[in-house]
């Protein structure tokens, strides 16, 4: 698909997929991309806008992240945001010095909405600031079109050459009029259509995938989650019967969860596809007994993945394609899109190539972030129940198991997890929090149950709200609702007498509890 691309260049800052996911909502399409890249390769891609991101440096140190002039001498308009907007200034010849107030959190802007950028924002809008250092002389040309109490240059601009910096964060949900001064950027500043829709991203990768498997045979492993279940449905429109997906049943599933993805996927369900599942349930919970220490759970469970796949990807004999659900942020975060920290590796590989005879990858998943992803599978007519089914960990309810993982404990924390989310919908919770889920703690108490003594376990609550997942706070979920589902577990789920609401943010915790 020949489509309008705007860059972000990535100066390590923690926001940088935020920036490119907001760019998307706008309808145009958007890479991210290291400061590194050679300005060469910059040019070839011919983008219709280039956006800097922040950064954790000071762009006047010596080895901080930089970028040549020539960047802003391609004829293409630039917005420098935070750091970005720092180091414009500090390369086309302005100052940059160190705050002599530091500015963070939600910040009254004061804004000249004469500024093309600022097109129908209001003349005070909240917006969010964090930032040592500060613009105290803009470059050259430029003009200061918005300030704060204590940041004289909040934002300015040099409009004859379509070049734009902004001291605060439009990209976060905290900066009020953020979307349209971004909306205001790709589509006004740079010209661009808004032609990056879904509809045409599923019309197009199925196109691509027929042309590229011609009367191949492709494989998927099919986990029931969102990403994998999309491609699947994208596969399955483009090649039917070439596909065969492997669903591996290990037993550490939600309650029902396997039954559900084979209605969708198996012989009865909606798509032309060859569906596999394997009950591999007694298997795992042989492997998993006598294991305590999550990341063993961990490995175990990956490794035996792999083994049982390995076992029908033999039964099926040699394939052309092995296919992924990996996603944009899986690309990002394994160091191939920017330049912040390498989070985690590829993980949706897990080590399958190694084992099953194929000539390539296909990955038609690999440019959309998880909001992109849930449009595909409406749009390919996955049920809503699937396609907004809270994110789940692939060693699954192994890791919502505090130390040993038996078929007793997995049917306590599937009981008491399947009660809590239907709670929550009830309450119309339901696509407000960002994940919840039940967790099964490995403390046994002394309760009362009627007029008997008992001791059973302790079942935690876990509700967060976040953007990114790398950051998260508990829920604020009204009361009545957590008694509700207290209530409930204790009265329905037997070998349960305790039940916990888990506070905790991310960092210090993490979302999943092991």
């Amino acid at each position: 698909m020949n489509k309008e691309l705007v860059i972000v260049i990535d100066f390590g800052g923690q926001y940088n997929q935020l920036v490119a996911r907001r760019v998307r909502e706008c309808n145009v399409y958007c890479e991210i991309y290291s400061y590194k890249t050679d300005i060469a390769k910059i040019k070839a891609m011919n983008p219709k806008g280039i956006i800097l991101t922040g950064g954790p440096n000071s762009c006047y140190e010596d080895g901080a992240p930089t970028c040549t002039e020539e960047l802003f001498n391609l004829g293409v308009p630039v917005l420098g945001l935070c750091y970005g907007a720092q180091l414009m200034m500090h390369v086309l010849g302005g100052k940059v010095e160190k705050a002599p107030v530091r500015e963070y959190g939600k910040t009254e802007v004061m804004v000249d909405n004469s500024s093309a950028l600022f097109t129908d924002v209001s003349p005070t809008t909240i917006c969010w600031m964090s930032h040592f250092d500060y613009i105290s002389r803009v470059a050259p040309g430029f003009r200061i079109c918005a300030h704060t109490a204590d940041c004289p240059v909040a934002a300015a601009e040099d409009a004859s050459r379509n070049l734009y910096a902004i001291q605060f964060h439009p990209e976060v949900l905290h900066t009020k009029e953020g979307t349209k001064m971004l909306h205001n950027y790709v589509r006004g500043i740079c010209g661009c259509a808004g032609d990056w829709k879904m509809d045409a991203f599923v019309e197009n990768t199925i196109r691509e995938i027929r042309e590229k498997v011609g009367d191949g045979k492709v494989l998927l492993a099919l986990s029931g989650g969102v990403d994998s279940s999309v491609a699947a449905g994208l596969l399955s429109r483009a090649i039917g019967k070439q596909l065969t997906c492997v669903f591996v049943d290990h037993g550490l599933l939600r309650k029902n969860e396997g039954d559900e993805v084979e209605q969708v996927f198996g012989p009865n369900g909606q798509f032309d596809l060859n569906f596999i599942r394997v009950n591999a349930q007694e298997r795992y919970y042989s492997k998993l007994a006598g294991v305590t220490e999550p990341e063993k759970k961990r490995k175990i469970i990956g490794e035996e993945f792999i083994r049982v796949f390995e076992e029908e990807a033999k039964k099926i004999g040699a394939v052309d394609f092995l296919a992924q659900g990996t996603i944009y942020p899986d690309v990002v975060e394994s160091g191939l899109g920017g330049e912040s920290a390498v989070i985690k590796s590829h993980h949706n590989v897990g080590g399958l190539p190694d084992y099953v005879d194929f000539k390539e990858i296909i990955e038609p998943l690999r440019n959309l972030f998880k909001d992109e992803v849930r449009k595909a599978g409406l749009e390919l007519g996955i049920p809503e129940k699937l396609v907004f089914r809270q994110p789940f960990p692939g060693p699954g309810l192994g890791i919502r198991i505090i130390g040993e993982v038996t078929a007793e404990k997995v049917r306590i924390v599937q009981d008491a997890d399947a009660i809590y989310r239907e709670e929550i919908a009830k309450a119309g919770l339901d696509r407000s929090i960002g994940q919840y889920f039940a967790a099964l703690t490995n403390m046994r108490s002394v309760g009362v149950m009627g007029d008997e003594r008992t001791y059973d376990y302790a079942v935690a609550l876990r509700a967060v709200n976040t953007v990114d997942f790398m950051t998260a706070e508990a829920a604020d979920i009204p009361f009545d609702v957590l008694q509700t589902v207290m209530s409930r577990i204790i009265n329905e789920v037997r070998g349960v007498n305790r039940v916990f609401y888990d506070l905790t943010s991310k960092p210090p915790g993490t979302i999943e509890f092991e």
